[in-house]
């Protein structure tokens, strides 16, 4: 699969401009980066193939972190206008933490504090990306 979507990502970059590696072209990063995943896929591919690769059988589907995963993601989006950045990132990575099996409030609540500090640093300070921070009943 690696191998083919590299492959036509870098099928389909060669039909725009590629420009030299000082100055680039709208299809020199596609390129590169459809060989690099096509080179990864065919290194998967030749290890999975080889005597010693393991024989791995696949685990069953864990619905419940999936649901707590999907969840977090489809709560924050709906939550992102009316609450806010700060609030939806830190209801997201609570809810989401939920899926996992070592689950612990501190962590959790760390992790959040942490990943909404970051989220400000770059997409509010960062990139200027304009977007409500603060819940409208705080900032009026």
């Amino acid at each position: 699969m690696f191998i083919l979507v590299g492959l036509g990502f870098s099928w389909v970059a060669r039909g725009y401009s590629m420009g030299t590696a000082a100055k680039m072209g709208p299809g020199y990063f596609p390129f590169l980066l459809g060989l690099v995943l096509a080179v990864l896929g065919a290194v998967v591919l030749l290890t999975s193939l080889s005597p010693k690769g393991e024989q791995d059988h696949l685990a069953r589907w864990d619905l419940k972190t999936l649901l707590w995963i999907l969840g977090s993601v489809v709560l924050f989006g709906l939550l992102l206008k009316p609450l806010g950045m700060v609030l939806s990132v830190f209801v997201l990575v609570l809810v989401s933490s939920m899926a996992s099996h070592e689950f612990s409030w501190k962590g959790a609540l760390l992790n959040a504090v942490v990943l909404v500090l970051i989220s400000l640093g770059a997409f509010v300070y960062g990139i200027n990306l304009q977007m409500p921070v603060w819940p409208a009943f705080i900032t009026g």
